[in-house]
């Protein structure tokens, strides 16, 4: 098999796309001309390979069976991307996964999250953070990592798609399962592990009990807890698990109507509402992704949501945190993405310089700003964006997608300087870049404040685990190695991987 390359208008790429096996597709918006870089797959002759052709990409993954023969257990903490497929590549190679997992299965959890996004009431344990497939099982499922440093992606690709996503995450620069397809994704994941043989405890967090257990028997233990495991967190502190403050990044999250974003970003502020329909039918609706440096600190956008939704993203019930996500169709008016301040070390110091978990008190202390200046229970602070920047208040506020609901309030005098100011300096450069991006029709959300995790368990670079804990193995966003799904989930196979090499050989 080889691989051909095309540059094609809109109307072109779609006729191939629906003619041919696509291997790599993404859309180039640079010019006013919008190109669509397509690869295709050809035969030894040159031949295009018709779409409805097998897929010849890979081999399916075999896994073992390890109900009774097994070559030893593994426990798993957290049943996220990193837990998944960390669990999946052991039973790859014939090693038995016990997970515990703080929240429910996914059938459970959904009613949680209605009740949630009715503003009635958080539950601790069952919510957008916590519960089967972690946080991104229900906030967009984008298979999307900046970093260029953790090898290939395409075998968490192949799995995702394996278990039912689409072809298109094969093949799509930024591949989107989407937050109505991903819950059954993760649900084949699960009976896939319990039906050869791997153990999943549901509502079983990580306490002092079970970590005693885990020490005394000096069982092989992947930590794959995600970075909104507060008390986790703590739990580690007490037991002496080596860890460190780690920089991350926090702000708000900015909602614009879709219609103006996809006219900024393909060039259309001339063109009827025919003419970008027809457009939007062919390429899909557009997303951004900015960054600026304002006093040598990043500003940039996180997470961008196109047709999306903001969403109540908490853990704790005295703090407000919102997360973005859109289904596969991607058909909301609104297109919300996170925009957030890079913060080091330094700037948690007022809980102390030689407090490991002192970025978690200070994202604590964000939460909590954003609680107070909401409704009890999840009603958000928020203000117009043009409001934001100049220092206004917004006596009213757009239609958003946040179902709770929003509070008018004063976002540019409360959040702290580093977070504040900067974001009202970054949002005027990016409104350089595209004029009208800064509008009162947009609105300002709070808090967006876990990005990704302010503590860092630190692990042994080559045998992946704790410097402290030699049978305890750190993965995924909670330990700091991660940035989001995909990146988790490779990390989660490595941590795997590790314990294989080092205890079960």
């Amino acid at each position: 098999m080889t691989e051909k390359h095309f540059i094609l208008s809109p109307s072109q790429a779609l006729q191939y796309e629906q003619a041919y096996r696509v291997v790599r597709r993404s859309v180039d918006a640079r010019q006013r001309q919008l190109k669509v870089l397509l690869t295709l797959l050809a035969d030894d002759k040159g031949q295009l390979i018709p779409h409805d052709a097998p897929i010849p990409l890979y081999t399916p993954p075999q896994w073992q069976d390890v109900h009774s023969n097994h070559k030893g257990e593994v426990v798993i903490i957290g049943m996220g991307p990193a837990g998944l497929f960390a669990a999946l590549t052991l039973l790859q190679n014939g090693y038995k996964p016990v997970i515990y997992e703080r929240g429910k299965p996914i059938a459970e959890r959904k009613k949680d999250i209605a009740l949630l996004n009715r503003n009635q009431g958080l539950n601790p344990e069952s919510n957008y953070c916590f519960g089967e497939g972690g946080a991104g099982t229900f906030s967009d499922g984008k298979l999307f990592s900046r970093s260029k440093k953790r090898g290939s992606m395409q075998r968490v690709m192949e799995w995702f798609h394996y278990f039912g996503a689409e072809d298109s995450v094969l093949y799509e620069t930024h591949a989107h399962i989407g937050s109505d397809r991903l819950p059954q994704v993760i649900r084949n994941m699960r009976e896939c592990i319990i039906q050869h043989g791997g153990e999943i405890h549901f509502s079983n967090c990580m306490d002092q009990n079970l970590w005693q257990e885990l020490e005394r028997k000096k069982q092989p233990t992947i930590l794959a807890i995600g970075h909104s495991a507060h008390d986790t967190y703590r739990l580690l502190y007490q037991n002496g698990v080596a860890l460190s403050p780690k920089g991350s990044a926090m702000g708000v999250r900015i909602e614009h109507p879709q219609p103006l974003i996809d006219r900024l970003l393909y060039h259309l502020q001339k063109a009827t509402d025919k003419e970008v329909s027809s457009l939007i039918s062919q390429v899909g609706h557009a997303a951004y992704s900015l960054v600026t440096q304002v006093d040598e600190r990043g500003v940039y956008s996180f997470c961008m949501c196109p047709g999306g939704h903001i969403l109540p993203a908490g853990s704790n019930t005295n703090g407000c945190v919102v997360n973005g996500m859109s289904t596969s169709q991607r058909n909301s008016p609104f297109a919300n993405s996170g925009m957030v301040v890079a913060l080091n070390e330094t700037d948690y110091n007022l809980y102390g310089e030689d407090n490991p978990l002192k970025g978690l008190l200070f994202q604590e202390y964000l939460e909590q700003m954003a609680f107070d200046n909401g409704i009890s229970p999840n009603k958000a602070p928020a203000q117009r964006m043009t409001d934001f920047v100049y220092g206004k208040r917004s006596d009213s506020l757009p239609a958003c997608s946040y179902l709770p609901g929003l509070v008018p309030s004063r976002l540019d005098q409360w959040l702290p300087a580093p977070i504040g100011s900067s974001l009202q300096r970054g949002l005027l450069d990016f409104d350089k870049k595209y004029r009208g991006f800064l509008t009162r029709e947009a609105v300002v959300v709070g808090v967006e404040s876990r990005s990704s995790s302010p503590v860092r368990i630190i692990r042994d670079t080559t045998a992946l685990y704790s410097l402290s804990h030699s049978w305890l193995y750190p993965c995924g966003e909670g330990a700091g190695y991660a940035g989001g799904i995909t990146s988790s989930a490779l990390d989660g196979i490595k941590a795997a991987e590790a314990v294989i090499t080092n205890e079960c050989s």
